[in-house]
């Protein structure tokens, strides 16, 4: 017998095991993978399951079988209304939308937000003068506006993007307008020394300081865009009805397996907008910040 054929298990041997020690890390990296993505997912399977136990109890043991109406058992609100397309489409078709409205609003918050605080520190004298206007626009009931909107600019899409625009442009003012100042006065001073024009501290110093309040501002204007959408719809019913059109409808006839359908999709369109700015943010700056996960 050869050489090369006493030698052959030998080498198939030995590659086998080079090939399983080269697919350990591997198999080693999924494992961490899904127990990261665990960690991250059962606290929101728990707070979803809390929130189901809490409505059962609730419509079995606090409400009479008279009064079990106002909170229908789950089972019954997702088989009324999800296999219904008399009910399912135009609410989608709502969703939609809503969608529409509070991305354009958010949008539009995020720019003016930003521009604003960007004007405001420049200089203490201009923040002293613009911030007021700033605060008294936060306290302003948006209900007590909602009216005076709509006899000004209509009852249609422009106008909810207005009333959308007022709810989330604060937080990306306040945020932005922190993270701006948050620089240190060593780093200044660095870039004094270097004689650093407005333009070059503002885009290499100030705004990399800002990103992770810049964020929290996005995270905070992303859940009230949902609400300023929501509110917009609720009172201006020209053009096609947004979600919060329809919730008006469904609480006025009563019909609370659509009503309770309906605010199930608003509430997973608020948690969803919220998540793509927080994946958005540990994908951004979150190992810089030590947010992201290692």
């Amino acid at each position: 017998m050869s050489a090369a054929a006493v030698n052959a298990p030998a080498a198939d041997t030995q590659s086998g095991t080079r090939d399983v020690v080269a697919q350990a890390p591997a198999r080693a990296g999924v494992r961490r993978g899904l127990v990261s993505a665990g960690a991250k997912v059962w606290p929101l399977l728990a707070a979803v399951g809390g929130i189901v136990a809490v409505w059962y109890a609730v419509t079995y043991l606090v409400l009479s079988p008279e009064r079990r109406f106002l909170l229908p058992p789950l089972h019954q609100v997702i088989g009324t209304t999800v296999g219904n397309p008399n009910i399912m489409g135009p609410m989608l078709d709502a969703l939609g939308q809503t969608v529409g409205v509070a991305l354009s609003g958010l949008a539009i918050a995020v720019v003016l937000g930003i521009g604003y605080a960007v004007v405001m520190v420049q200089a203490g004298w201009v923040e002293k003068i613009l911030y007021p206007y700033a605060v008294i626009l936060q306290t302003i009931p948006i209900l007590a506006l909602t009216p005076l909107i709509g006899i000004w600019m209509g009852y249609g899409f422009s106008a909810r993007i207005v009333v959308c625009v007022i709810i989330a442009l604060f937080p990306m003012i306040a945020n932005t307008l922190f993270g701006l100042q948050s620089a240190g006065p060593a780093a200044h001073d660095l870039f004094t020394l270097n004689r650093a024009t407005r333009a070059q501290r503002l885009f290499k110093l100030q705004f990399p300081a800002a990103l992770p309040s810049i964020f929290t501002g996005l995270r905070n204007a992303a859940g009230l865009s949902v609400i300023g959408a929501i509110v917009g719809d609720f009172f201006f019913q020209q053009g096609l009805p947004g979600i919060g059109g329809l919730l008006r409808v469904y609480t006025l006839r009563l019909n609370m397996d659509a009503l309770f359908t309906a605010i199930i999709l608003t509430a997973l369109f608020g948690v969803a907008v919220f998540s793509v700015f927080a994946a958005l943010d540990r994908a951004v700056i979150g190992r810089w910040y030590g947010r992201g996960a290692p």
